[in-house]
C-alpha cells in the first residue's frame, strides 16, 4: 500500500512560493556552520577573515530568507497586507490585540461612527446592537423573509471591518429606485442570504465578520423577534420603531414586544468582561434604550466593574427628543434601567456653523442643552469636549476625537 505524503511535504508543492525561501534560509544556515567551524582555529588571518565573511554572509542570507518566508505567509493569511508594511500588520495584530476590552451598546449611524474610531485603538471591541428596527430595507427584509433586521448590524460590521475599502463600499452599496432591489443595500441582502443558508442569524453575522476581517465583534442584543412600542404622554401609543418619531409627540416610555426577550449569551459575556461600556451615541428611544429593555442587559451593565459612559447626541431629534436636555436624556436611560447604568456623560462643546444650525432649526432640531449642575446632582460626572464634525452639512461626532476621549478612561482602570 502506497503511504500518503506527510503534511509537511505539502509545503514543497509547486506554486506555493515557499520552497525558494526555505532553500535560501537553509543555505544561510550552512554558511553559518561552515564559517563558524574554523573561525576559532589557529589558521592564518586571511583564512579567518574569509571565515568571518562567510559567517556574515550566512547571517544576511538567513535573515533575508526568513523575511521573505514571513511575507509569503502574511500574503496568504492576510491578503490586504500585500500593499501595507509589515510593521503596520504587526501593530494591528499585536498592539491592538492588547487594547482595552470595550463594549459599545446602541444602534444606528451614531454607533457605527464611534466604532470606526475605536478600532484604531483596540481590536477587543464588542458592539451590542439593537434588532428592533422595522423601517426601510431592514423592515422589508424582516417582513418578507422572516429574518431579524440587518441594517444596524451591517453598519457596525462595516465600521469595524479591516477589509479593503472596495469591500466595505460593496456592503454599503444601495440599489437605485429603478431596480427590483430598490432601497436595499448589498450588505443587507448578503446577511439575509447568509441567514437563510445557515439557518441562524447569529451565525450569519459571524460568517460575515470573517469576510470583512473585523477588528472586534458585532453582537445582536437579542435573537427574539422584537418590536418597539412607544407610550406618549398624552396616553396614546404606537408600535414600530419607524413609526415612533413620525407621531411627533412627547414620549413617556418605550417597551419591547414580547416583553421578556432574552439577551444573547455573547452580549452578556461581552458586558461582563468589558473594561469600558459605552452607551450611544445614537437615537435615545429607538437605538440605545431598546437594548436596555432586553432581559439581563441592564443588570449586566449595572453589575459590571467597567467604566460606564454615555455619549450624548449633539442635536435633538424631532419626534423623539424634542426640548430634552442632557439631564433629560440621562433620566430617560435611568428610568428604563437603573441608576448604576452610568458613571460619566460625554457632552460636546464644539461650535456648529450658524448656517448649519439654521438648516437644522427648519427641521425642528436644536442643540442639546447641557445642564451640568443637574447631571452632577444626579450623581454622574460630566466631560465636556469639542468632538463635533460637519460632513456634507450633517452634524456628526468626530470618531477620532471621541475615541481619544474614551481611551483616556484607561488611566482610571
Amino acid at each position: 500500500m502506497r503511504a500518503e505524503n506527510p503534511g509537511i511535504l505539502k509545503w514543497f508543492y509547486p506554486g506555493i512560493g515557499i520552497k525558494r525561501w526555505i532553500g535560501l534560509s537553509t543555505f544561510g544556515v550552512l554558511l553559518l556552520i561552515l564559517g563558524t567551524a574554523n573561525l576559532r582555529s589557529e589558521e592564518f588571518w586571511v583564512i579567518q577573515v574569509l571565515d568571518a565573511i562567510v559567517v556574515i554572509s550566512g547571517i544576511i542570507i538567513l535573515i533575508l530568507g526568513i523575511k521573505r518566508m514571513m511575507r509569503s505567509f502574511i500574503a496568504v493569511f492576510v491578503p490586504a497586507s500585500k500593499d501595507s508594511g509589515l510593521v503596520d500588520l504587526l501593530y494591528q495584530k499585536k498592539q491592538l490585540s492588547r487594547g482595552p476590552r470595550i463594549a459599545a451598546v446602541g444602534g444606528g449611524t451614531g454607533l457605527s461612527v464611534l466604532l470606526s474610531g475605536l478600532k484604531e485603538h483596540s481590536s477587543n471591541i464588542s458592539a451590542v446592537v439593537t434588532v428592533a428596527d422595522n423601517g426601510g430595507s431592514s423592515g422589508k427584509l424582516r417582513q418578507q423573509f422572516d429574518v431579524l433586521p440587518p441594517g444596524d448590524i451591517r453598519n457596525c460590521l462595516v465600521a469595524l471591518a479591516d477589509a479593503p475599502a472596495l469591500m466595505r463600499d460593496l456592503f454599503q452599496f444601495r440599489f437605485d429606485k429603478n431596480s427590483e432591489f430598490s432601497g436595499h443595500s448589498f450588505g443587507n441582502l448578503f446577511i439575509t442570504v447568509m441567514t437563510r443558508l445557515t439557518g441562524d442569524f447569529e451565525k450569519a453575522i459571524k460568517e460575515t465578520s470573517k469576510v470583512l476581517a473585523l477588528r472586534g465583534q458585532v453582537i445582536p442584543s437579542t435573537l427574539d423577534n422584537v418590536n418597539l412600542v412607544a407610550f406618549y404622554k398624552d396616553g396614546s401609543s404606537v408600535i414600530g420603531e419607524d413609526k415612533i418619531p413620525k407621531a411627533l409627540k412627547q414620549i413617556n416610555k418605550v417597551a419591547l414586544v414580547p416583553e421578556h426577550s432574552l439577551a444573547t449569551p455573547d452580549a452578556l459575556k461581552a458586558l461582563r468582561e468589558a473594561q469600558i461600556i459605552i452607551l450611544g451615541p445614537g437615537s435615545l428611544y429607538t437605538s440605545i434604550i431598546p437594548n436596555l429593555l432586553v432581559r439581563d442587559i441592564a443588570s449586566a451593565i449595572a453589575a459590571s466593574q467597567a467604566i460606564k459612559v454615555y455619549v450624548c447626541n449633539v442635536m435633538t431629534q424631532p419626534g423623539e427628543t424634542d426640548s430634552l436636555s442632557v439631564a433629560d436624556h440621562i433620566s430617560a436611560i435611568v428610568n428604563h434601567s437603573c441608576a448604576r447604568i452610568l458613571d460619566y456623560c460625554i457632552v460636546n462643546t464644539g461650535e456648529v456653523p450658524q448656517d448649519i444650525m439654521a438648516r437644522y432649526a427648519k427641521q425642528n432640531s436644536y442643540r442639546v442643552v447641557c445642564d451640568r449642575k443637574k447631571i452632577e446632582q444626579m450623581g454622574y460626572r460630566v466631560i465636556e469636549e469639542d468632538f463635533v464634525s460637519i460632513q456634507d452639512g450633517v452634524i456628526r461626532h468626530d470618531p477620532a476625537m471621541l475615541s481619544r476621549i474614551i481611551m483616556g478612561f484607561i488611566e482610571e482602570i
